[in-house]
């Protein structure tokens, strides 16, 4: 068992709030790669919360409400001014049509996602979200998924105009009426984070995969901008699909792809590195992650109880300044990134 204590926290931003520094992930209670027992997931959440994990991500995208209901059970077991509880607009769920084709998770709901960042839309969406997880208010509400992976090229700016313009004004009235603490939005890209952080007023934001041991396009712009604004930032995706945990193996995923030849050449000697450190790629990965300064918590996601007991345990590990320099000195690291002894906590 591992106490509370030993899970440091950090404050997130201009919000009061502080947060573990690593989260929970509940992407996978949303049946994301195969259908969960009902009662695994839910654990999982329960453990998270016993081992001092605070911040709980969840979406209505994810199992198109799934994750929401588990998340929501789970919580009801502790006393909800221990849990920062984060969720997401830009979907609202119509339950009187099925899901459709490529909805992207194995199971879930049987309702369809629809896309909506309109005022009304969030509102909407925000109402359903706070009766899925069974509580009265949300502690940080973020804007999903306005980038080009999600909309394509064609269709960012009008996504873009749409958000500022609705979901964002939405989420800016539920902040000064203390229904939320704090908003934001959670993106693929760097860049849709630096724009947003120079249109809004925005407390924190949640980026996946874009900052990570493999690769950090957030470090030249968009990091300083946050500690210069005060934006608290999330990293998600810090394994970039996969291959980060798995390592070059056949196989293994990068941007929910096989991973091309060039990732894992690049994996691969970073897993040397590593190696002859002693210090597991993942443990490194996670390591790195934290390391920047602007960086809150990383949001990892886990399917079962014994999942989220590795990931604690590997937040706990040794890692040596050395293997840093190493990785610096094989160019397989930005020689600007912060590492791990340069954070407090």
């Amino acid at each position: 068992m591992v106490s509370q204590s030993a899970l440091p926290r950090r404050p997130l931003g201009r919000t009061a709030l502080e947060v573990s520094s690593l989260g929970f992930g509940t992407a996978p209670l949303g049946d994301i790669y195969r259908r969960l027992d009902d009662g695994e997931a839910i654990a999982a959440v329960e453990r998270a919360l016993a081992l001092g994990i605070n911040l709980v991500d969840t979406s209505p995208l994810y199992g198109h409400g799934l994750s929401e209901h588990r998340c929501g059970t789970a919580i009801r077991r502790v006393p909800r001014d221990q849990i920062v509880l984060c969720t997401k607009v830009g979907r609202w769920m119509d339950p009187f049509h099925g899901r459709g084709e490529g909805s992207g998770f194995v199971g879930g709901q049987p309702h369809r996602a629809v896309v909506d960042y309109s005022y009304d839309g969030t509102m909407r969406s925000v109402e359903q979200s706070l009766l899925r997880l069974g509580t009265d208010r949300l502690d940080l509400l973020l804007i999903h998924d306005v980038d080009v992976w999600t909309h394509g090229a064609d269709a960012i700016e009008q996504r873009f105009a749409e958000a500022m313009n609705g979901a964002y004004v939405a989420l800016d009235r539920l902040r000064g009426e203390g229904v939320v603490k704090g908003i934001g939005v959670g993106v693929n890209e760097a860049d849709m984070c630096v724009r947003f952080a120079h249109t809004g007023s925005f407390d924190t934001m949640l980026l996946a995969g874009r900052y990570s041991l493999l690769e950090q396009p957030a470090l030249e712009h968009f990091l300083p901008l946050a500690q210069q604004r005060g934006i608290g930032v999330m990293l998600g995706g810090v394994f970039n699909s996969g291959i980060l945990a798995t390592g070059a193996v056949s196989g293994a995923k990068y941007n929910y792809k096989d991973a091309p030849p060039t990732i894992l050449d690049k994996v691969a000697r970073i897993e040397r590195v590593c190696r002859a450190h002693g210090v597991a790629l993942p443990t490194a990965a996670l390591h790195f992650a934290l390391g920047h300064p602007a960086v809150a918590s990383v949001v990892l996601g886990a399917e079962t109880p014994q999942e989220v007991e590795r990931n604690v345990a590997a937040l706990s590990a040794q890692v040596p300044a050395a293997l840093w320099r190493d990785l610096k000195a094989e160019h397989l690291l930005d020689a600007q990134a912060p590492v791990p002894g340069t954070v407090a906590g």
